[in-house]
């Protein structure tokens, strides 16, 4: 992969942060023809990791990166706070990816490189000016200030997006915090990931263990509102020490420690002048999982034509981005149900209620149902059908019945 080490004076695209969604975008940029940069402030691409290295079917149908694959997950173990278990999925068809992601990361950018893009690492953005015909960047490349013009400034750049607080343009509804560990030893099912519950575990949202080759990556994620003081390092040694579950662990050992934030909500406009945010930057992380190159991808694809055309007949001035906001309505509608379902199942649900809920799932017909209509992307499908075929779901869920009819 060519890295710059110098910047041209102008560029159609400039991209800030050179993760899958911000060389998807590249990419994307490129087949419509326009000259993209982009700006990585880290040394190497796919670096620090912090994320579960789940990549779904329908994000990895869109780039080639089939060998980046640690392993292919077709189940779970959905463990309830008790201990009960419901397994889901058959090895015949392929859930999701466990990949390792700086091999994803390091592919999917390589895609906008070898189409034309241009990248530049150890350099981040101090200051952006929008004028009336263009953005002009201040650029610190190895402790240099350099200046660059573009048509479109685009925040690919995470969590804390630094393009996203510099144009003040909001911030993501939830905010939550993700922790593991990668391990080897761990007692686990080949192909099947595990999911734990409980208010001791991860409260209000679930603990996993996702096999990932040779290792296991072992954490859990939650929202600072729900920890009651206790780290989720804390929560995690609880899972793998204290847990009902803890046999499961006693050979483990730990070779890394991982952690970050999940942003999700999308924001009311993450389109402004000359400016747009994707992935991460925008909150667009699943609710329900907390992954975001799926529904990052999602949002290149349908922003990508249309901000060239903008770019093509130069209308990217406010009225005309806020209005392009309307083409995310679907996929905002789609993650806010999500939302729902996961406060009524499991954010707001008690131990004692969450038990009840597995012990509906764990009956063969309704596990019948979930492996034929759930998926791990769209809990929707699965939440309308359970309310019209099992009458205790229903019972259990009259909020996220409402939730699902209505919003």
């Amino acid at each position: 992969m060519s890295v710059q080490s110098r910047l041209d004076e102008y560029y159609d695209v400039v991209i800030i942060g050179a993760g899958p969604v911000g060389g998807y975008l590249g990419w994307s940029m490129r087949k419509l023809g326009h000259s993209v940069l982009i700006i990585e402030e880290h040394s190497e691409i796919g670096r620090p990791f912090q994320c579960a290295g789940l990549v779904n079917p329908g994000a990895m149908e869109r780039v080639p990166m089939e060998d980046t694959v640690l392993t292919p997950i077709w189940g779970a173990r959905i463990n309830s706070p008790n201990g009960t278990t419901v397994d889901i999925g058959s090895p015949e068809r392929v859930r999701t990816w466990s990949v390792c992601r700086k091999k994803f990361d390091e592919g999917v950018v390589r895609l906008a490189v070898e189409s034309g893009a241009n990248i530049i690492l150890n350099s981040k953005p101090t200051n952006i000016v929008i004028e009336d015909n263009f953005a002009e960047l201040s650029v610190d490349v190895n402790g240099t200030i350099m200046q660059v013009r573009c048509a479109l400034v685009c925040g690919c750049d995470g969590a804390h997006s630094w393009v996203r607080r510099e144009m003040k343009m909001g911030r993501p509804k939830e905010m939550m915090i993700g922790y593991q560990v990668e391990v080897t030893g761990y007692n686990g099912s080949e192909g099947q990931l595990d999911m734990f519950t409980g208010n001791d575990i991860a409260p209000g949202f679930f603990a996993w263990a996702i096999p990932s080759g040779e290792t296991t990556r072992i954490g859990m994620w939650s929202r600072a509102d729900l920890l009651s003081g206790k780290s989720c390092e804390m929560l995690v040694d609880n899972l793998m020490n204290s847990s009902i579950w803890k046999s499961r662990f006693e050979h483990c050992n730990i070779i890394g420690r991982f952690g970050g934030p999940v942003p999700s909500g999308l924001l009311k406009y993450p389109l402004g002048e000359r400016v747009a945010l994707f992935g991460d930057a925008s909150g667009a992380c699943k609710p329900t999982t907390g992954g975001g190159i799926g529904t990052g991808f999602d949002q290149v694809d349908l922003l990508a034509p249309k901000l060239s055309a903008y770019m093509n007949n130069d209308t990217l001035g406010k009225e005309k981005m806020k209005a392009l906001v309307k083409n995310l309505e679907p996929l905002r509608k789609k993650l806010n149900r999500a939302r729902a379902l996961r406060d009524a199942f499991l954010t707001e649900a008690s131990d004692e209620e969450l038990e009840r809920v597995f012990m509906v799932w764990s009956r063969p017909e309704v596990t019948k149902i979930i492996n034929e209509s759930g998926e791990i992307d769209n809990p929707i499908p699965l939440g309308i059908r359970l309310l019209k075929e099992v009458p205790e779901f229903r019972s259990l869920a009259t909020k996220a019945a409402s939730a699902i009819i209505w919003s």
